[in-house]
């Protein structure tokens, strides 16, 4: 399935120029969520522990951005599908010492 009609768009003569304006067209765009938990844990008075656990894009939505995410070659089988997608939830858990 097309992200958008494909059915609007043809290809002009060779030399001449097209009638769509310049950047009208904008992809599917991002919803993305980072969020990090941490606890600290004092050792004494100048030294600690720091726990860390981090999730990216924690609820997972698809993440279809960047100039390769759509297809925009007219003369291609797959114009106008979304073709590429970032990296699905990440996430981490780190200790640091602080000192």
């Amino acid at each position: 399935m097309s992200y958008f009609n494909i059915a609007l768009f043809s290809e002009n003569a060779l030399g001449t120029p097209g009638t769509a304006r310049r950047r009208f067209f904008f992809g599917p765009g991002m919803d993305n969520y980072d969020m990090a938990l941490l606890k600290n844990v004092p050792l004494n008075e100048s030294k600690s522990l720091q726990f860390r656990f981090e999730g990216f894009n924690v609820f997972n939505h698809a993440q279809f951005y960047g100039p390769a995410s759509v297809d925009g070659n007219i003369g291609s089988s797959s114009f106008g599908r979304v073709v590429t997608a970032a990296a699905p939830r990440l996430m981490q858990t780190a200790v640091k010492f602080i000192f």
